[in-house]
């Protein structure tokens, strides 16, 4: 999923991941005095350059920002998809080199992680000792029965059926093709199938992960939408639940309440919300304490 602005405002990365891959992102950099640095960690299928609008957002309010791709997703793709190795946990381990990049770059500012779906999940995985404060956007477990109605009754068919089969064709997720999310390494996906199935998520496979959630202490807020096609009020809270030595910010919205017609899993970020940034967002960045 992309979200393109036509002006550049943004300067090109690269950083190494610890087992030396090259993964590619972007820096904003704002004019003057910077109050912080937010680290922008995408959901599912979804590149950096979808974020792009709300990173220029930041930086015109003083914020320093980072976007990245995960390994073998959007500019951090090098050959076809088909033949990309890497699973779920990797994509977790490049959002964790990430934040240890965005806190070099830093230089001793505060530090933000602001992570949407996907990207509010994996914050355990990183050294969040490094980050100042979180944000989670539309970010839940996916275990299919505590999806919404639509998301439930499509669930089965999807990761029992349509995903192998597509695999097996394609040799990875042509979720764009199929009108599913988007397309996703074969991995990423056969990984992200086995979570869903199990109420546990990703404890399923990974039950030391729950102590390195109840490790998290940075102030955290959560925001999510009623008519999100994917997250349930359910799904939400059990993530939630997970970050036991956190009091979360709760902020659930519907899009009537926010005065718009449809916010929905992916809405948030689109520039034509600017004007809820202002409230929903800024009071949760961490910032520069000025004498």
């Amino acid at each position: 999923m992309t979200n393109v602005i036509d002006e550049q405002l943004w300067d090109t990365i690269t950083f190494s991941a610890d087992d030396g891959y090259e993964l590619r992102g972007r820096w904003f950099e704002p004019n003057g005095e910077t109050r912080g640095v937010v680290l922008i960690v995408p959901a599912m299928a979804t590149t950096a350059a979808y974020y792009a609008t709300f990173a220029s957002w930041l930086r015109d309010r003083g914020f320093a920002v980072m976007t990245f791709d995960y390994r073998g997703y959007g500019e951090s793709l090098d050959g076809p998809m088909r033949e990309v190795t890497n699973d779920l946990v990797r994509w977790a381990l490049d959002a964790r080199d990430a934040l240890d990049h965005a806190h070099v770059r830093a230089q001793g500012r505060p530090v933000t992680w602001l992570g949407h779906s996907l990207g509010g999940q994996v914050l355990p995985f990183a050294d969040h000792a490094k980050a100042d404060r979180a944000i989670s956007v539309a970010a839940g477990t996916g275990y299919w029965r505590h999806n919404t109605p639509s998301a439930r009754r499509k669930a089965p068919l999807l990761w029992k059926v349509i995903a192998p089969a597509a695999i097996a064709v394609a040799g990875y997720f042509p979720g764009k093709r199929l009108g599913i999310l988007g397309d996703l390494p074969p991995n990423v996906m056969r990984q992200w199938a086995r979570w869903c199935m199990h109420p546990d998520y990703l404890l399923a496979e990974l039950p030391a992960m729950r102590d390195e959630f109840a490790a998290v202490q940075i102030p955290m807020a959560s925001v999510s939408f009623t008519d999100d096609e994917l997250m349930s009020a359910t799904s939400i809270s059990m993530l939630d639940a997970l970050y036991t030595a956190v009091d979360t910010t709760h902020m659930r919205y519907t899009p009537q309440q926010l005065g718009v017609d449809r916010m929905g899993h992916f809405g948030f970020f689109r520039h034509n919300q600017v004007d809820l940034w202002d409230e929903l967002v800024l009071p949760h960045l961490a910032v520069r304490r000025t004498a």
